[in-house]
């Protein structure tokens, strides 16, 4: 699910593989942030207690069947409510932004709408292409992805912000691929109209 503006079975040119991607990974506190940066670093499930600051990683992931791969350089910031003013120095200059929720958590739902909106409403993130993490899929007491899609009020980030629902189960690390690649084809494709519309300055 997505507003449009990512195609999934394009092909874009990859990035050089030296120029890692700045991702910042953002949510409410306990929606599974941590679990989903170490799974893709580790490849397994790591143990995680909340993070008060923020946990750093550099990660190459392949794309496309092993075709292609790119680095992601992950920001993992924490989600408790003090720390969310902080969220915006991490987002300067981010080419994506990942944002992880806790499928269950339904009571919650609109203050992670809240949060999400916000970040992306601010001037430095127009246009920054926004993975949204629907994350413990795998749940019997999980909501739809629809229903997910219309309580974060997706639909109302306007045409401005591309981006992509992925239903995900973190531990296991179902779903955490696919949602990479929909995030990296959304950031080349963002890169080459910005490059266009330089060009017809």
């Amino acid at each position: 699910m997505g507003n449009g503006l990512s195609e999934p079975h394009a092909i874009f040119p990859c990035l050089p593989s030296f120029q890692a991607l700045h991702i910042v990974i953002l949510g409410l506190d306990c929606a599974g942030k941590t679990t989903v940066l170490y799974r893709l670093r580790f490849n397994e499930f790591v143990n995680t207690v909340p993070t008060k600051g923020f946990n750093t990683e550099k990660i190459k992931v392949t794309l496309g069947g092993k075709i292609r791969t790119a680095t992601f350089h992950f920001w993992d910031v924490g989600g408790q409510e003090k720390l969310r003013p902080l969220w915006r120095s991490y987002t300067r200059c981010a080419d994506g932004l990942v944002f992880v929720v806790d499928s269950v958590d339904a009571e919650r739902m609109e203050e992670a709408k809240t949060e999400l909106h916000k970040i992306t409403r601010l001037q430095e993130n127009q246009g920054v292409p926004v993975l949204v993490v629907a994350n413990k899929q795998d749940l019997r007491s999980a909501l739809p992805l629809g229903e997910v899609e219309q309580m974060l009020a997706l639909n109302e980030l306007g045409s401005h912000t591309p981006w992509h629902l992925q239903p995900a189960c973190a531990i296991i690390g179902e779903g955490l691929q696919e949602g990479l690649e929909r995030l990296h084809s959304m950031i080349i494709k963002r890169r080459k109209m910005m490059r266009q519309q330089k060009r017809k300055r």
